[in-house]
């Protein structure tokens, strides 16, 4: 048991340099903005998102960057989307509504609507953006001079998530845990190795050109986490993906309530693990019962340094991710109980063949 321990105590020392890596070397975007005409396609796949929709589309009226087109993709939504789409358009004529057919048999439905934009757009640049992802006016101006100054083809952002009950704060930090303490995300940058790939298809912006040569969304038609499948897809051809945590000017308010954050973050979560359920349950185990182990197996004081890293990696994610972090570390023990959840109802719906979202069958 001595070597188990000894291990968990290497491992989380391991966790605790990647945590304080991606807060050290965490991007600071500028502020100041360079006046520049190139224009960006901003491109928003939209199912039942009336509660959304006009929210997003008045951030973008407001952005500094204002050579845009703004085409919207309204996927078979049964509320009110397209209308109020229409009716932002009428005062605005960057906007337009891309209406949906029938999806095509082996597409997933976002990234058919993503591709279906893409092939009607113009801008030099492709910005993919969720209709529930809420910009501050300098959100393009600021993450273009980025991707340009990277000299990169994609830039990513993970949006600093807003969470608005207790339900919510128990689930929805667990993602930026997962990957705030497993990939360095300058690594992302500046390493060869596609393994080393992160991104969020809630905020992607593209080189068009690039995208119109790679044409990522119809390669990965029917990949249901498209977005981390096309990072690493990019790296393996040698084009350089840039990856920003927590920025001011991106925040995103995913899920109304535990119920929906178990949901959606259940298809998903075991990709942060390159979709090996082995090492999901083994990072799991080791992040919530690795004290037992140590206190069986050591000397109380390493029992002690444990939990002062546990607390000290909690304060580096949430720090990094513009999260709360007197909340996130009052949350450990709910959060570690929920991502053991999130790792079985996974496992539950890869043994069913499917599981159900937004009123689609995702096989």
């Amino acid at each position: 048991m001595i070597y188990i321990a000894l291990f968990i105590l290497a491992f989380t020392a391991i966790q605790l340099l990647v945590a304080l890596s991606n807060l050290i070397f965490r991007p600071g975007l500028k502020e100041q903005y360079s006046e520049t005409h190139e224009s960006v396609s901003v491109l928003i796949p939209a199912r039942n998102e009336e509660a959304n929709i006009m929210k997003i589309l008045t951030d973008l009226q407001h952005q500094i960057h204002s050579t845009l087109e703004i085409l919207v993709y309204d996927d078979q939504s049964t509320d009110r989307t397209a209308s109020l789409v229409l009716d932002m358009a009428r005062y605005d004529k960057r906007i337009k509504l891309i209406s949906s057919q029938e999806l095509p048999e082996g597409w997933l439905g976002k990234n058919h609507a993503c591709y279906q934009m893409s092939q009607q757009a113009t801008g030099k640049y492709f910005l993919f953006v969720d209709a529930d992802v809420r910009l501050g006016e300098n959100a393009i101006s600021t993450t273009l001079q980025y991707l340009n100054k990277s000299k990169s083809v994609l830039l990513s952002a993970f949006p600093r998530q807003i969470m608005q009950t207790p339900g919510e704060r128990m689930v929805v930090p667990v993602m930026n845990y997962i990957l705030m303490t497993l990939l360095p995300l300058i690594l992302v940058r500046y390493s060869r190795f596609p393994s080393l790939a992160a991104a969020n298809g809630q905020f992607m912006l593209f080189n068009a050109d690039t995208y119109r040569e790679q044409h990522p969304h119809l390669q990965m038609k029917s990949e249901k986490v498209e977005d981390i499948r096309i990072a690493r897809w990019f790296k393996s051809k040698k084009l350089r993906v840039v990856c920003i945590p927590g920025n001011k000017e991106i925040n995103c308010h995913m899920y109304s309530g535990y119920s929906e954050a178990i949901n959606g973050f259940s298809k998903n979560i075991v990709m942060f693990f390159g979709n090996s359920y082995t090492l999901a349950f083994m990072f799991w185990l080791i992040t919530t019962f690795g004290f037992v182990v140590l206190l069986l197996a050591m000397p109380l004081i390493y029992f002690w340094l444990y939990v002062l890293a546990a607390i000290l990696i909690r304060i580096a994610v949430s720090i990094a991710s513009r999260q709360s972090v007197y909340s996130n570390i009052l949350g450990i023990i709910p959060q570690q109980y929920n991502m053991g959840r999130l790792l079985f109802l996974s496992l539950k719906y890869k043994k069913q063949g499917s599981y159900e979202w937004k009123g689609r069958k995702i096989k």
